[in-house]
C-alpha cells in the first residue's frame, strides 16, 4: 500500500528528474547553435570507438595511477546505479529490496556494490589528497586556471564520499534490524557485515539511521545529477555521445571549405554548377563565413566538445607551445568556447561557474568585442599552435581542440587577411613563384649546380 512517504518520494524524484531534463534541453539547444555536420557514417566503427574510449577508458591508461583510481570510481558509478534502480522502485511502490528475488545474482551484485563503494571512498580520498595537498601541476596550476575547477572537484569528490557512507549506513542498520527480528536480509554485504554492531541494538535508532541513510543517498544522487550540467563532471554523461561522434579520419587531415571548393571547381570547369546556397527560416541565403569568428560558425560537434571537457589539463600539459611559455592553452580554448556559447545561447546550469576570462590570463589581453574571436580568444593564442595534435591525442574523451583553433585561424586569414607577416610572405611567394621561397621556379635547382663539381677527367 502506497503511503505518504512514497508520495513524497515520488514528488522529489519527479522534481529532480524533471529539472535535469529541463537543463539537458537547454544544453541541446545551445549545441545546435553550431553549423550542421554529418557524423552518421560508419556506425560500427563508431560503436567500437565508444566501447574502447568511453566505456573502456582506453586513453586514461596513459597515466596509470589516476587511471586505476578513476576506474574504481567509474565502475562503481555504473554498478551502484543498479542499486539506485532498486531504491527508486522501493520508494515509489513502498517495497523493500524488491530485487531480492534474484537470489544468488542479487547476492553477488550487493557484494560487488559494497566492495566498489569502499573503493570509491578510497579513490576519492586519494583524489582529494592529489588536488589539495600534493597539488598535481596540471590540476592546481596553469596560467588559465580559475578558482571554480578546484572547488567543483572538491564538491564532487566529497559528495561521492558522503553518498557511499550514506549507502553503508543504510545497509548496516538494515542488516542489524533484520538480525534483531530474526529475518534474513537478501544479499551479501562483506563490508557492512563487518560493522553491523556500530549503531547499537535499539530498533528505533536503527530504523531512523536506515531511513536517513536511504533518503540521503537517493536525494544526494538527484542533487548530484542536477549539479552535473554546472560541473566539469558532466563528462560522465557527455563522453559517450562525444566519442561516438568524434571524427574517424586521420588526425592530421584538415577539412576543406565547401564554398572555396565549389568556386575552384567552377573556375576549372565552366560547366560545373555549384549547389544552391542554404536558406534560413525566412528564405534568405545563409552567409557562409570562411572560418569561424563566433560560436555559430563552429559545428555542433565542436560545441559538444566544450560540454564534454573534463578540465583535466592533459591537453595543456602536453602542448609544446604551452610548455615553452607561449600563450596557447588548449583547455582554455575549449572552456572559452563553452563560456561564449552559453553567453550567446541559454545558460542551462543551476549553478553558474566563473568564466575563464573573469580571472583571465594576465598575458592575454582580449578586447570588448562580443565574439569568440578576440572577445574570448586572441589571435596570439591561435598562432602559437603548431598543429601537432598532441592535445587531441591526449584527450581521454576525444575532444578535437585543433579543429576549433584552425577554424578561428582560417577566419583571420581568409576574412581579415590578418595572418602574421611571415605567413603573408609565404602566401605571396606561393602566388608568384609557386613555392614558399622568394625565388622563381627556374632557379629552384641552382643549389644542385653550385654543389656539383665537374670531374677533371
Amino acid at each position: 500500500m502506497i503511503q505518504l512517504e512514497n508520495i513524497i518520494f515520488l514528488i522529489v524524484a519527479a522534481l529532480g528528474i524533471g529539472l535535469f531534463v529541463w537543463q539537458i534541453r537547454k544544453i541541446r539547444k545551445n549545441i545546435l547553435i553550431g553549423r550542421d555536420v554529418d557524423r552518421s557514417d560508419n556506425p560500427s566503427e563508431r560503436i567500437n570507438k565508444t566501447l574502447l574510449v568511453a566505456f573502456g577508458q582506453q586513453k586514461m591508461f596513459k597515466r596509470m595511477l589516476p587511471a586505476v583510481l578513476h576506474l574504481f570510481v567509474y565502475v562503481g558509478f555504473l554498478v551502484i546505479n543498479i542499486e539506485v534502480l532498486e531504491i527508486m522502485i522501493d520508494g515509489i511502490f513502498g517495497t523493500h529490496r524488491v530485487l531480492g528475488f534474484l537470489g544468488p545474482f542479487y547476492d553477488g551484485l550487493m557484494a560487488v556494490n559494497e566492495i566498489l563503494a569502499a573503493l570509491v571512498i578510497i579513490a576519492c580520498a586519494i583524489f582529494l589528497w592529489r588536488r589539495n595537498v600534493t597539488k598535481v601541476p596540471r590540476l592546481a596550476t596553469g596560467v588559465e586556471m580559475r578558482a571554480w575547477p578546484k572547488m567543483d572537484a572538491n564538491v564532487i569528490l566529497i559528495t561521492e564520499i558522503v553518498l557511499m557512507f550514506a549507502l553503508f549506513a543504510f545497509n548496516i542498520a538494515d542488516l542489524k534490524l533484520a538480525a534483531l527480528n530474526n529475518h534474513t536480509l537478501p544479499g551479501t554485504f562483506p563490508v557492512s557485515s563487518s560493522f553491523v554492531n556500530i549503531f547499537g541494538n535499539d530498533a528505533g535508532t536503527l530504523a531512523t539511521i536506515a531511513s536517513v541513510g536511504w533518503w540521503i543517498h537517493i536525494i544526494g544522487i538527484l542533487a548530484f545529477m542536477n549539479y552535473l550540467p554546472s560541473s566539469k563532471h558532466f563528462h560522465i554523461i557527455m563522453a559517450f555521445p562525444n566519442v561516438y561522434f568524434s571524427k574517424l579520419w586521420p588526425k592530421g587531415k584538415f577539412t576543406t571549405n565547401p564554398a572555396i571548393t565549389h568556386e575552384i571547381k567552377a573556375m576549372l570547369d565552366p560547366s560545373y554548377q555549384p549547389p544552391a546556397p542554404e536558406m534560413d527560416a525566412e528564405g534568405n541565403p545563409i552567409v557562409q563565413r570562411f572560418g569561424a569568428k563566433d560560436v555559430e560558425d563552429l559545428t555542433w560537434k565542436q560545441l559538444m566538445d566544450s560540454y564534454t571537457c573534463t578540465e583535466c589539463g592533459r591537453c595543456t600539459s602536453v602542448c609544446p607551445a604551452n610548455i615553452t611559455g607561449k600563450l596557447l592553452s588548449p583547455r582554455k580554448i575549449v572552456m572559452d568556447t563553452r563560456d561564449r556559447m552559453e553567453e550567446k545561447g541559454e545558460h542551462p546550469a543551476i549553478f553558474a561557474p566563473n568564466h575563464y576570462k573573469e580571472l583571465g590570463v594576465e598575458r592575454v589581453k582580449t578586447t570588448d568585442e562580443k565574439t569568440l574571436l578576440r572577445g574570448y580568444i586572441t589571435p596570439e593564442e591561435l598562432w602559437a599552435c603548431t598543429t601537432c595534435n598532441a592535445c587531441v591525442e591526449s584527450c581521454p574523451v576525444n575532444i578535437d581542440q585543433l579543429s576549433t583553433i584552425m577554424d578561428l585561424r582560417r577566419y583571420l586569414v581568409l576574412e581579415e587577411s590578418a595572418a602574421p607577416a611571415s605567413i603573408n610572405a609565404m602566401f605571396t611567394n606561393i602566388e608568384n613563384n609557386g613555392a614558399p621561397w622568394a625565388f622563381p621556379s627556374s632557379d629552384r635547382f641552382n643549389w644542385a649546380e653550385e654543389l656539383y663539381v665537374p670531374s677533371k677527367n
